[in-house]
């Protein structure tokens, strides 16, 4: 036991890494293990078990000084942990809204809270503060509203009347999609729901929020401008409004890796900051009263700052935004400090910010693409060999730019290296153009379509900016050709199977080892990486997918086709069966399929796999049918899916899913090989935002 806390006082000590950023780590693994625990038994077990570790370490090695580094170590990421989980634990308390029990039409007095256009979906958005007809109890509603029926009196503080169909917020389709019931509790949400005929204005809005109602005159500025696609997009870039969107433009920059170019980040911000920055400087050197009397970088590291802050404010202040403010402050304050403004204690003290007033972010895409894109980057511009590839030196322009343009193509593919794994957890698929694409897109937002856009709505003032606007949307006429041709190439993207929360987990701490380290023990971080794409590499594919409500199943084959038990209207059931099957291919009715018996109340198919036939038994209606005829079906089927209540006379030779299996474990993956099933609520535990129950 010497020998080892030996080895580990000298592992710390010779590490040469900044210990900061890791006590970000520890907070977030601290609330990632509230999420991951079920009950409050277990949040309570594990703080406990942080405190005695943190206490035991204390009263080994106080005093001693052959450990003052694990003594540190150990009691820092144990108060980390501890604070990790009680302040998700706390906002759960505290913002957590319990759900509606059961869909229902409710007539509904309200108060608006917010509104939210989306004209690409014909729709506005109303989120709605409301009282519970039947306990008076108060509670936020979200309903989607027609834009024939809206109007523009329906803002902020607006009184309506109005008759709606409410839902309790949805809990993931299959296990390993969107868990919307989970963010609608940390947004307060009871309820979601569509209008039931017209709107009644009771009481008009009496103070308008100033903010909201210059972000949405913005918006409608710029589309005035611009008409089309580009109009859209710029509006997005000016305001964070990305509502206007058309669907077909929203999957080509998905599809191409140019997405992230629509959520307003760090490319965004940065722009915005770096232009207000340089013009302060230019402009404040002018006065030579101030240049004598001021520190310029200071003054000009203030204006960017405010510059900074009140685009952050305007485009919505969402999760992205705010860590890019956040980090641009940083740079800003190091820079005016004279200190290496990109460091990963920049990163980390941005990430601690964003954890500590929305640490449910962190079980988000949005959270976790934009910091492991941003480590990424400030792990390879610190790398050594990349300083000294771009240390100025003796060369032609033409050697100096493509020097710049080689590292930032490494960059390109770093960024979707890191991205890779959190984009085949949350969405199953994967891009492999994204680099390229972004070569250009990225240099063609920043350096072009974001000063002008800035510039354009500056000479508006003064009516002078129609030759702008049109640079504006001819760079964006670009973006969109480059996001729809990459888009289009052949394998451009891949559905994939699912990956497991280990494995994303394990590839996660090697990939932070690899950037949080230094020296050779950087090197381990590749171990478990190795380790979590082999383990990704060895995922079976569910045979079996049955939706929460058991209308929908699909029968995933050996080739790229879908069996689906209903040809449904529903997209997103279909998407979303499309995806978790890792197919890109036809998706086929199961009465269409020649090995299939179908009748209009009962499905039949026979499954092969690994030497075994599988007898699966599915309901296709909720029409009578005699009791013995099902049950002698039920006792010569392996499995029965059935989206009613089944008689207990009804017993298959393995699995039972009717609507009492599905209420209680939530929609279900089958994987008839290793005579497992997944369900939605082996992950759920007792968490407030989940309602079925487990055995």
């Amino acid at each position: 036991m010497s020998s080892l806390g030996d080895a580990a006082e000298n592992f710390f000590n010779n590490a040469g890494s900044d210990r900061g950023p890791w006590l970000t780590v520890a907070f977030a693994i601290g609330i990632g293990t509230w999420f991951l625990l079920d009950s409050v038994w277990q949040w309570v077990g594990f703080i406990a078990c942080c405190v005695f570790a943190a206490l035991a370490a204390a009263a080994m090695w106080r005093g001693r000084g052959d450990r003052v580094r694990l003594l540190v170590t150990a009691v820092s990421v144990c108060i980390m942990l501890v604070a990790g989980v009680t302040t998700i634990w706390a906002r759960s308390e505290m913002v957590g809204a319990k759900a509606i029990d059961y869909p229902q039409m409710m007539r509904l007095d309200a108060r608006i809270l917010e509104r939210d256009e989306r004209p690409a979906e014909d729709r506005t958005r109303l989120v709605l503060a409301v009282r519970d007809a039947a306990s008076a109890q108060a509670m936020k509603v979200r309903i989607n509203v027609p834009l024939a029926s809206d109007d523009l009196a329906f803002t902020e503080g607006a009184r309506i009347r109005l008759r709606a169909r409410l839902m309790p917020p949805a809990s993931p389709i299959l296990p390993g999609t969107y868990d919307f019931a989970r963010a609608a509790w940390f947004e307060g949400l009871a309820a979601t729901g569509s209008l039931v005929g017209d709107i009644e204005l009771v009481e008009p809005a009496v103070e308008v929020d100033a903010l909201a109602g210059a972000q949405r005159r913005l918006s409608a500025h710029v589309r005035k401008r611009l008409d089309g696609s580009p109009g859209t997009i710029a509006a997005a870039f000016a305001s964070g409004d990305r509502g206007s969107i058309a669907e077909g433009d929203d999957i080509a920059m998905r599809d191409s890796g140019l997405y992230h170019l629509l959520s307003i980040s760090g490319v965004h911000v940065s722009a915005v900051i770096a232009a207000a920055y340089f013009l302060a400087m230019k402009l404040l050197a002018l006065w030579p009263w101030l240049v004598l009397r001021v520190r310029l970088p200071l003054a000009a590291a203030a204006i960017g700052a405010a510059a900074g802050i009140g685009y952050t404010l305007l485009t919505g202040a969402e999760v992205p935004t705010v860590r890019s403010c956040v980090a641009a402050l940083l740079v800003l304050l190091a820079i005016s400090l004279g200190r290496e403004p990109l460091s990963m204690r920049m990163v980390a003290v941005a990430g601690f910010v964003v954890l500590l007033m929305w640490p449910e972010a962190l079980v988000g895409p949005s959270f976790q693409m934009s910091f492991s894109a941003v480590i990424a980057i400030v792990a390879l511009s610190g790398a050594g060999w990349v300083k000294r590839f771009l240390a100025a030196r003796e060369e032609s322009w033409f050697a100096r730019t493509g020097r710049r343009v080689l590292i930032l193509f490494l960059t390109g593919l770093l960024i979707e290296f890191a991205l890779m794994p959190v984009v085949l957890f949350h969405f199953h698929r994967a891009g492999f153009y994204g680099a390229f694409a972004n070569i250009v897109g990225i240099p063609l937002v920043t350096f072009v379509t974001m000063p002008a856009l800035a510039l354009a709505l500056l000479l508006d003032l003064v009516g002078m900016g129609r030759p702008i606007w049109w640079v504006v949307g001819y760079s964006l006429e670009l973006l969109l050709v480059l996001a729809r041709a990459v888009a289009e190439q052949p394998g451009a993207v891949k559905l994939l199977p699912q990956m497991r929360l280990g494995t994303l987990l394990t590839i996660l701490a090697g990939l932070a080892w690899l950037a949080l380290w230094r020296g050779g023990a950087r090197a381990w971080g590749l171990v478990p990486v190795i380790l979590g794409t082999s383990m990704f590499l060895a995922t079976p594919k569910a045979d079996l997918l049955i939706s929460r409500d058991g209308r929908h199943v699909g029968i995933v084959g050996q080739d790229e086709r879908l069996l689906v038990l209903r040809d449904s209207r529903s997209s997103y059931a279909r998407d979303n069966l499309l995806e978790m099957a890792g197919s890109t291919g036809e998706v086929i009715p199961l009465d269409r399929w020649p090995q299939a018996r179908c009748t209009p109340e009962f499905c039949t198919i026979t499954l092969r796999r690994e030497g075994r036939d599988w007898h699966v038994l599915m309901a296709r209606s909720r029409g009578m049918v005699e009791e013995r005829a099902l049950a002698a079906a039920c006792d010569r089927a392996d499995i029965v899916v059935a989206e009613r209540f089944l008689p207990r006379s009804c017993r298959p030779l393995w699995l039972k899913a009717d609507r009492r299996f599905l209420e209680r474990e939530g929609g279900a993956l089958v994987y008839l090989d290793e005579g497992q099933v997944r369900t939605v609520a082996q992950a759920q535990g007792t968490h407030g935002w989940w309602r079925g129950t487990r055995e």
